[in-house]
């Protein structure tokens, strides 16, 4: 096992500051529609990480097979942020666990079959724990009974979503290894700036919405700058760097620390309630998380 701390503490910071967003979208996420808000927060978060590239990476050229795989990672990114957010406004919050739930697992799953990880009774035991107090967590916060209820074409959104963000995970890990975590989470970005760009110009043109409608005020600018700084240009780099030191399974685990973080920041700066599930799912959910991140490294 490498010995770095970094393979652990990034991807743990990444899946923090994705929990977040939990409590940045109580102050204004509701007033941009969904696809535009995702481009908004895609923009912000390239243009920060080119900026970081530039000074820190000097100018190379890439393959024309890796500036495909380039816009590839930029095809997957565009499919996560469109199905998340729009799947996200179509369903119950009970439905929308289902992609904390599934990504994980669907990324596990995707490195054993497209890379050839290895899947270990180790590492399986421990996603499953993870998994099953992840559940625990949630259940203090939702109603999982409303799972089967709602909007199907949301839910069918949700898993869309969890795929595409499997596939930007496990396809990154090539690139990060012949290049870098930055890079390849600066290259992937930029490219899926002009699909969304394509997909909101859409939106705003069947719903008849206009950016001149967005309220301007502190919360609704600080959710969209935490969406594009924090949440996709500083998560989406300590994801990646993750993939540096470990395979694309043992990442994938952090993922399950999103609600809690959630959960918790809730409880500390919403004064929302937390009860049994959430002390018991949260403790059940670090022994796997932790089981997983020292089973191996790759």
């Amino acid at each position: 096992m490498d010995t770095n701390p970094v393979y652990a503490l990034a991807p743990l910071a990444a899946a923090s500051l994705w929990g977040g967003m939990y409590v940045v979208s109580k102050w204004g996420f509701s007033a941009i529609p969904p696809v535009t808000l995702g481009f908004l927060r895609v923009v912000i978060g390239a243009a920060v990480l080119l900026v970081v590239v530039r000074r820190a990476r000097p100018a190379r050229e890439f393959s024309r097979t890796d500036r495909r795989r380039f816009v590839a990672l930029g095809v997957a990114v565009t499919a996560t942020i469109v199905t998340q957010f729009v799947g996200t406004d179509l369903t119950n919050a009970s439905q929308g666990a289902l992609l904390t739930v599934l990504t994980p697992v669907f990324t596990l799953l995707l490195g054993v079959t497209a890379l050839s990880e290895p899947m270990t009774r180790r590492k399986t035991g421990g996603m499953t724990l993870a998994a099953v107090g992840t559940l625990s967590v949630l259940a203090g916060q939702y109603d999982l009974t409303r799972m089967a209820s709602g909007n199907a074409l949301g839910v069918a959104a949700l898993l869309v979503a969890s795929l595409a963000w499997a596939a930007y995970t496990v396809y990154g890990k090539p690139l990060v290894r012949t290049y870098s975590a930055l890079e390849t989470a600066t290259y992937s970005t930029v490219a899926a700036v002009p699909m969304l760009g394509v997909l909101a110009a859409a939106e705003l043109a069947v719903s008849g919405f206009s950016l001149a409608d967005v309220p301007l005020s502190l919360p609704v600018a600080g959710a969209v700058l935490y969406l594009g700084v924090l949440s996709t240009a500083v998560a989406w780099y300590l994801w990646y760097k993750g993939l540096e030191y470990v395979d694309a399974g043992t990442v994938a685990v952090f993922f399950f620390v999103q609600p809690f973080v959630g959960a918790l920041l809730g409880a500390l700066l919403l004064g929302e309630a937390i009860g049994t599930d959430f002390v018991a799912g949260g403790a059940v959910m670090a022994v796997g998380v932790y089981i997983v991140s020292t089973s191996t490294t790759a």
